[in-house]
């Protein structure tokens, strides 16, 4: 791998590009859509017509000879773990170099990543951050190096523009609301509601709350008795569960903000003799192959789509980059719900 220049006149020339304001291109972006998979379980995407754009050069390089970093924060779940195949099939069908890391679920170790990452010379970084606060002085080293950041399925408390070029994700706050309002037509709009809560700090976790919650809080009869965070654990949130069921027996309804959550929670009402789909009515978050089933054998209610399958939206957003083309400051990741009415069809393309 080819060692990167450290301060000098392309550093400084890099320092001021990216502290360049947001501006409107002057080429005219089409929505597109884009797969690693077949059409089943594509990932769609959207770029608002009214979007930002920075105004950044990105380094001298060509694409086919750049060196990429990918910070995942752990391959521990089914989610984190196609995200981190996308992104190395994608690579792998671009001929490109991609270095991964796994965080572990530990935020000082991503940071850590990021930062070797950099010493070793990547050209560009893709980073889900583990948490919106913290990524700091990893983004700081990646700015001084002039190495262009894209986050990827999570936001971080940083400056567009500056220390990173696009987010590309969910909208996790529509995420919540959509999960808010099947469940009020579920439920006839009387229920009370347990949510489990992903990572604590975490963008999606306050996103996914947020949105919930606005929707909940506009429906007298659907009153939220506990919450807690469940770390997008399965095991986490199968015993969250069982904390929750102990003050609240006769809730009847549950918000988990990812599958691994609800597919705990839905053991642990089983163990406490309730009967989900029947006595309780559960929706998450993401549409993992796990949930869609737990769909169909009746014990999940529904899961609003997270595509993990970000490859090729992130490489194809980079050649353009790399191309000298505008690049949008945020990429809007489309996302479907699934119920019973849609998830036998597309259970074999989930992951």
């Amino acid at each position: 791998m080819k060692a990167r220049p450290t301060g000098g006149l392309s550093a400084l020339v890099a320092l001021a590009l990216l502290a360049a304001a947001c501006t409107p291109p002057g080429a005219n972006l089409v929505n597109r859509a884009v797969s690693d998979v077949g059409p089943e379980g594509q990932q769609d995407w959207e770029v608002p017509s009214d979007a930002d754009y920075c105004n950044v050069q990105p380094p001298n390089v060509d694409f086919e000879n750049a060196t990429f970093g990918f910070a995942q924060t752990e391959n521990n779940n089914p989610w984190r773990i196609a995200q981190t195949e996308s992104m190395r099939n994608a690579a792998r069908e671009n001929g490109v170099e991609l270095i991964i890391t796994d965080a572990q679920s530990n935020t000082p170790k991503q940071v850590s990543d990021i930062e070797d990452m950099v010493a070793q010379g990547v050209d560009i970084l893709f980073i889900p951050p583990r948490e919106e606060q913290g990524l700091e002085p990893a983004l700081e080293s990646a700015r001084e190096a002039g190495v262009p950041v894209f986050l990827v399925d999570r936001e971080a408390n940083a400056q567009i523009c500056e220390d990173y070029i696009s987010f590309m994700g969910s909208n996790f706050i529509q995420q919540g609301e959509r999960a808010a309002e099947w469940l009020i037509e579920a439920t006839n709009g009387s229920a009370k509601i347990a949510e489990l809560q992903g990572t604590v700090g975490a963008s999606v976790t306050a996103d996914r709350g947020e949105g919930f919650k606005r929707v909940i809080d506009e429906n007298p009869g659907m009153e939220m008795v506990a919450s807690q965070s469940g770390n997008f654990s399965r095991a986490e949130g199968q015993n969250v569960m069982e904390q929750i069921l102990g003050g609240n027996p006769d809730l009847d309804a549950v918000y988990a903000h990812n599958d691994e959550m609800a597919i705990g929670a839905i053991q642990a009402l089983k163990d406490a003799g309730r009967k989900p789909g029947e006595d309780v009515t559960v929706v998450s978050v993401d549409g993992t192959r796990d949930a869609l089933q737990a769909i169909i054998d009746g014990d999940l209610g529904a899961t609003v789509e997270t595509n993990p399958r970000f490859g090729p939206l992130a490489f194809d957003t980079a050649e353009k980059f790399l191309n000298g083309e505008p690049i949008p400051t945020k990429i809007t990741v489309q996302d479907r719900l699934f119920d019973k009415s849609n998830a036998a069809e597309f259970i074999d393309a989930a992951y």
